[in-house]
């Protein structure tokens, strides 16, 4: 039996969050229907955080709008802390990403927050959610910080274990915000939550060292079945100094096709999207099968 794999657009958040000049609203919407167009039907569509801190995401609420409309797509909205909650549950929101880092110094520099601080506010959110409210519990840094370099991974796994208390059924992603995890790493990570907590989890990568297929590849063989990844590689995090795009969506879907994994999505249009999203003013595309010729005419 063919196995499957859960493929979740985030160039229309992630991808552009870092872009300096404001990308248009429109072409925003354009984004999420080029890659829903190509099958893609979980998707981050933006985050409810403060303008003056990310400008890029101000519009939000107009993009999230569009994408309802789009029958069958779930739609993520981040959000940071209580205020972003509200304006995510009013907005109708298919799925909250509730985001705080594991080590204290990006924490900081994301958040303004201590991670105690951010932690018990997010744990109310959890608790306070209507029920049936989907929510992802996004935890940056969990491999690499950019001010405290590699993370311990007993230290990693320890504010794992404590968000996993937090609901027994609620999807946890472990970020390679830096794109500098190191396969075996992500493997033994992985590896160690599954074992003691179930396979919950998500992974959500970077390729800013040219690892960012690898890195998905060890998170697969360790039995993680749930991915972000952007079309046309863009992104990168305004509060991670040398950060750059998340790993490439085309790549990450021209690697399980090639180890025989349905992602259920049409390559031709999944092309469209990418080129699309490496054509946004002011974003630096990366991945690699755009720019293969025998990839562009599979």
């Amino acid at each position: 039996m063919t196995e499957t794999v859960i493929l979740s657009e985030v160039a229309p958040r992630d991808g552009l969050q870092s872009i300096g000049e404001f990308v248009p609203t429109e072409t925003k919407i354009a984004l999420v229907r080029a890659s829903f167009e190509a099958g893609l039907r979980r998707m981050e569509v933006g985050s409810f955080v403060s303008p003056r801190a990310v400008p890029q995401m101000a519009d939000t609420a107009a993009v999230l709008k569009a994408a309802k409309q789009l029958q069958g797509l779930e739609c993520t909205v981040l959000v940071p802390n209580r205020k972003g909650f509200e304006l995510a549950l009013n907005a109708g929101a298919d799925r909250l990403g509730l985001f705080m880092s594991v080590t204290e110094a990006h924490n900081k520099a994301n958040l303004n927050r201590t991670r105690e601080e951010s932690f018990a506010d997010l744990a109310a959110i959890v608790r306070d959610a209507p029920r049936g409210t989907k929510i992802r519990f996004n935890l940056s840094c969990v491999f690499h910080c950019p001010f405290e370099g590699v993370v311990p991974e007993a230290q990693a796994l320890e504010w794992i274990e404590r968000t996993v208390a937090l609901d027994p059924d609620m999807e946890i992603a472990l970020a390679d915000t830096t794109g500098n995890a190191a396969p075996d790493q992500v493997r033994r990570v992985f590896t160690a939550a599954h074992a003691a907590w179930g396979k919950r989890f998500a992974y959500h990568g970077h390729d800013t060292y040219g690892m960012g297929v690898a890195n998905v590849t060890a998170a697969w063989d360790a039995g993680c079945r749930i991915f972000d990844a952007a079309s046309g590689g863009i992104g990168g995090c305004p509060f991670a100094p040398g950060a750059t795009g998340n790993v490439a969506m085309e790549d990450v879907v021209w690697l399980f096709n090639r180890m025989g994994v349905e992602t259920g999505l049409d390559w031709p249009k999944l092309l469209v999207a990418a080129d699309l999203a490496a054509a946004v003013p002011g974003a630096t595309p990366g991945g690699a099968m755009r720019r293969v010729p025998a990839a562009r005419a599979a």
